[in-house]
């Protein structure tokens, strides 16, 4: 029996004044003692099916049997938990924290009150308590079997997979089949049980702890997760069902959700006898009347809903507790309800500040039995073991990811509903000044005249996207994202590490990351060094992170042609069946392989993080064996990576044979998820081969050769650099072919673009010489012919060809002098001469030598190269006349100089429109080194105005920054064309007083970018600045000594 008088309750862990729990006074009061006199005895249901009495003193309000529940669970995290039972009335209600428990529970020997979760987070990773995540599991389990939780028949099979083997351990046939005959986890399991053992087969060596993580990321992906339908009228009479979710107000019909109602656009919530009413904000762009109105089966049910309502309300959005109201003098109108607790808010600021004891707990229905033995803390006398669950040890969320991005922020003292909108608040965990937090409105006021009311007091945030899926639910999923602030010192040893700590610091919800645009509100900061320190600072380490980083990127665009693409050919008949299986059948065995060989990488980095007591005997703190492992299994899939040139050049083939095809290409290129061009994804592999190279020449260089990860990472080196020289000459091959092909989209006037031996060397902007004056061209040379081309206002933004000047016989000489232009060329060729000018003097000593190497590249060939413009004949004539198609193309230079924005959808956004804008030219070599050094990660950014940082996914790759809230997003939000950008470190005068931050700027643009450790500071220095200065043709020559330059 669970005894309140003898443990400290809840509240008091959570640091609530003195022993009441949550505080619920304002600043200064005490709250009043615990009443007095006779005990009663309550029944409580566990999540665990089991039951439990406690006796608390009949007067004694709602909380104080809160309290004793969580004090007995050791549950630090009980604000998401609540009581319900039937009422009088048989109606099942939430237990009032405030009111006396013997006025709600008029005979407390007859009634079970269920200890259940109440408020469902928006993204399980804020729950930061391994026995939360616990209980929170058993809350889905409980679910399903109640037939709440409905998902079709794959979900609901991964997700009992998940629950089996947290309760039985790995994979047995046997055992299984056996386990699923005693135990009923749904209605119709017998159907099911074939494919959850099958399931059940892929989680070998998952611990209970990361079961229930996955069983969670799986459950919050589904419509019904978290919902407890309320039934309901509209005006018409229709049958419909109300809920509440952190989001807002849901209504469904049946299961099926057909409206949903945002927090930001609730003006205000009342009800009135049987009808609950919801007040819409003002808005021009929606159909819905302001005041929409639902009728329910009594006043009793519409009151009930209306305070789950205020509650979830107040938890989810509230920055603190709201303040009660004043006592009427005379009399009370409407009611007096209001929520009593910590907000999310305050629940994840108090639990990373890591202010509560770590104790053991066993799974009542697991027969795996968790391992708490370092530092730990020796069990307290009168205490007994917890039979449901205890907390492991928690690793803090990262930057950015630790309260809920739809919490308001304070902008003025008056009170009044605004649909003035803030960004994301900053983090009181994170803020400098400790008053942060009382500047938070927190008021939700409840007030009736013959009506009961809530009303929005917050400026309400932007509502944010739904989150995007990370695939199927059928596949492994993945073990979540280490937050960007993962680094520091040793583990102090205070702290208790489980073996069996799930990955807690994964990347947030689009409801908790902070919007890409600049808003005037704080974003995240990220002041918490001591959350830092309990990170690996080894530089192994963040080199092994980069591997998990750069995979997901991978992974995701290996999606692009599984999934994305492979729909969008289903839904047409326009590709021939064996260029389907060409493409489809060598890149699905490449995704499935390269996701179980993530979950190993980041199985092993939650280990060497210190999620485990195997860091202690240094077992785990190397990468070595992981990536010799699946480079030798990558080994059996050669046969596949040599298809993907093969596929290539049977897509582009088929292209051109096929309208259709070619239309069906053109409009999946068009799509957000599509952010590269189509053909660039077919030789993903490839690329990914020379990252891993690198990553394992870096880990080579870093060890000593004594040290026990060496002998592992040179074995793996030498078997990709094996690979790699295997796949060298068709990898050069295929990215000439691909480059060909994209520049063919750019341009229209031309023909037979793509002949064999033709490859590309330089495309850029230069200006030309002739009669009118100084005029932009676009020039693009090959090792046989320079082109110069116009851009002008076409409806696919291509660039018209105006002539070209074969290589063969050319001479180059520089004319400052004779044409008075600074930096300035004049290219005499057999039949015509063309005087152009660039940018600066290292523009100009670039094609100098791109131009002098083709030059001497065509003499060596066999003789003059064939004519294949299309039309517009040579342009023979001397920089005194002016030629007709130049004067034309003079005005549409004119007209298309103003502004990115006014581009045509299609083809607009290219390399070579950059270029065009920037004024500037980029080289194959750059493209062969921009493969090299794709990356990816975390990284807070931080306008040159904006007070806070915002924590972003960041993508870099085709010289181009590409932004995410989250890795698991399928599309960029944003991107950043490098091309032309300054890097720099930031001056003392800019006033950034943070580590690792570097400064990117061009004209009067300018971001700055802050990584989480020395090393991952100076990977992205070096990639960027490969995008933003050109190589050197030397360096690329001896990456690739065979290319055919």
């Amino acid at each position: 029996m669970g005894e309140i008088e003898q443990r400290p309750t809840p509240g008091s862990r959570l640091g609530a004044p003195e022993n009441s729990g949550i505080s619920t006074l304002e600043h200064g009061q005490k709250p009043p003692p615990t009443p007095s006199g006779k005990l009663m005895s309550i029944k409580i249901q566990m999540l665990d099916d089991t039951q439990e009495a406690f006796e608390v003193p009949q007067r004694a309000p709602g909380k104080v049997l809160l309290d004793a529940v969580c004090n007995h669970l050791n549950l630090v995290e009980g604000d998401y938990f609540g009581l319900e039972f039937p009422d009088h009335k048989k109606i099942t209600v939430w237990l009032d924290l405030l009111k006396p428990i013997v006025k709600q529970i008029r005979r407390p020997k007859h009634v079970v009150v269920k200890f259940v979760v109440k408020f469902f987070p928006p993204d399980h990773t804020q729950l930061q308590e391994e026995l939360t995540r616990y209980l929170f599991a058993l809350q889905v389990k409980q679910d399903l079997a109640q037939g709440r939780l409905t998902c079709n028949d794959t979900s609901a099979a991964l997700l009992i997979s998940h629950i089996v083997q947290s309760e039985i351990g790995d994979f047995d046939e046997a055992s299984d089949r056996e386990h699923l005959a005693k135990n009923k986890y749904i209605p119709q399991q017998d159907a099911l049980e074939d494919k959850i053992v099958e399931f059940h087969h892929n989680h070998i060596g998952q611990t209970p702890a990361e079961s229930d993580f996955q069983l969670l990321e799986i459950a919050r992906r589904l419509e019904m997760y978290g919902i407890r339908l309320h039934p309901a009228k509209d005006r018409e009479g229709t049958k419909i069902n109300l809920a509440v979710a952190n989001t807002g107000i849901l209504v469904f019909q049946g299961f099926t959700k057909i409206n949903a109602f945002n927090w930001a656009k609730v003006r205000k919530l009342s009800f009135k006898r049987k009808r609950f009413l919801i007040k819409l904000r003002p808005d021009s762009n929606s159909s819905y009347q302001d005041t929409l109105e639902f009728l329910m089966a009594s006043r009793d049910f519409c009151k009930s809903f209306w305070k789950i309502c205020v509650e979830h309300h107040a938890f989810f959005r509230l920055f603190e507790e709201p303040k009660p109201k004043p006592k009427p003098v005379l009399f009370s109108r409407g009611s007096s309800f209001r929520f009593s607790g910590r907000t999310q808010k305050q629940v994840l600021d108090y639990v990373k500040e890591g202010g509560h004891k770590k104790v053991q707990f066993e799974r009542k229905h697991s027969k795996i039995h968790s391992i708490r033995s370092l530092a730990m803390q020796p069990a307290e006398p009168n205490s007994e073991v917890p039979k449901q669950a205890q907390q492991s040890a928690s690793l803090t969320l990262g930057e950015g990811a630790d309260s809920p991005g739809g919490q308001s922020c304070q902008q003025g003292k008056e009170l009044k509903v605004s649909a003035e909108e803030c960004g994301p608040h900053q983090s009181p965990a994170l803020q400098k000044s400790p008053m942060g937090n009382k500047k938070a409105d927190g008021a939700v006021k409840a007030t009736m005249e013959e009506e009961e009311v809530v009303k929005d007091r917050t400026q309400q945030s932007k509502p944010q996207p739904p989150q995007p899926s990370t695939g199927s639910l059928t596949g492994s999923p993945h073990l979540s994202e280490l937050s960007i602030n993962s680094q520091g010192g040793a583990v102090p040893t205070s702290v208790i590490l489980s073996p069996n700590l799930s990955p807690d610091t994964k990347q947030a919800s689009p409801l908790v990351s902070p919007l890409l645009n600049d808003q005037p509100c704080p974003r995240t900061d990220d002041e918490d060094e001591g959350r830092r320190k309990r990170f690996p600072t080894d530089k192994a380490y963040f080199i092994a992170k980069e591997v998990s980083t750069t995979e997901r990127t991978y992974l995701k665009d290996l999606e692009v042609i599984t999934s994305w693409f492979q729909s969008a050919v289903s839904k047409e008949d326009s590709m021939p069946e064996t260029l389907k299986s060409l493409i489809f059948l060598n890149f699905e065995p490449l995704h499935k392989f390269h996701t179980n060989f993530l979950k190993e990488i980041e199985q092993r980095l939650a280990l060497w993080e210190g999620r485990s007591n195997a860091h202690i005997r240094m077992d785990y703190q190397r990468i070595g064996d992981v990536m010799l492992k699946n480079i030798q299994a990558m080994k059996q899939l050669a046969a596949h990576l040599w298809k993907h040139g093969e596929a290539l050049e049977a897509l582009e083939t088929s292209i051109r044979g096929s309208r259709r095809l070619e239309n069906l290409c053109r409009d999946f290129e068009l799509q957000k998820v599509c952010y590269l061009p189509l053909n660039t994804f077919l030789l993903r592999p490839l690329h990914r081969l020379m990252h891993y190279k690198q990553v394992l020449e870096r880990l080579c260089k870093h060890h000593p050769p004594s040290h026990s990860d060496f002998r592992d990472c040179r074995a793996a080196l030498a078997e990709i650099t094996e690979m790699v020289a295997q796949l060298h000459g068709t990898m050069i091959k295929m990215e000439n072919f691909q480059k060909l092909h994209e520049l063919k989209k750019d341009l229209i006037g031309i023909d037979n673009l793509v002949i064999p031996g033709r490859e590309f060397i330089r495309l850029g902007s230069l200006s030309k010489l002739s009669g009118k004056g100084l005029q932009q061209r676009m020039f693009f040379l090959f090792n046989d012919v320079l082109l110069y081309t116009s851009r002008g206002l076409t409806a696919s933004n291509q660039f018209k060809v105006h002539g070209q000047l074969p290589l063969y016989g050319m001479t180059i000489e520089k004319s400052e002098d004779e044409w008075g232009v600074p930096h300035c060329l004049t290219l005499r060729g057999q039949r015509q001469s063309i005087i152009v000018a660039a940018s600066s003097r290292s523009e100009m000593e670039k094609w100098v030598e791109d131009i002098q190497m083709a030059i001497d590249l065509a003499e060596k060939s066999s003789g003059p190269t064939p004519e294949f413009l299309a039309s517009s004949p040579p342009d023979n004539k001397s920089p005194d006349e002016a030629t007709g198609a130049d004067q034309e193309s003079e005005d549409d230079l004119s007209a298309s100089r103003t502004s990115l924005e006014r581009q045509a959808p299609h083809r607009g956004n290219t390399m070579v429109h950059v270029c065009w804008h920037r004024n500037t030219s980029v080289s194959m070599v750059d493209f062969s080194v921009a493969v090299e050094n794709q990356l990816s990660g975390n990284l807070l950014r931080k306008f040159k105005n904006s007070n806070g940082w915002q924590k972003l996914w960041v993508v870099f790759t085709n010289f181009c920054l590409f932004f995410y809230k989250s890795h698991q997003d399928n599309h960029p939000l944003a991107s950043l064309p490098l091309l032309g950008y300054s890097l720099t470190i930031p001056s003392e005068s800019e006033d950034i007083h943070k580590d690792y931050v570097f400064k990117l700027h061009f004209k009067s643009h300018v971001y700055y970018f802050r990584a989480e450790s020395e090393y991952t500071f100076e990977r992205w220095m070096d990639v960027i600045r490969s995008a933003t200065s050109s190589a050197s043709r030397a360096h690329v020559l001896s990456h690739k000594e065979s290319h055919v330059y």
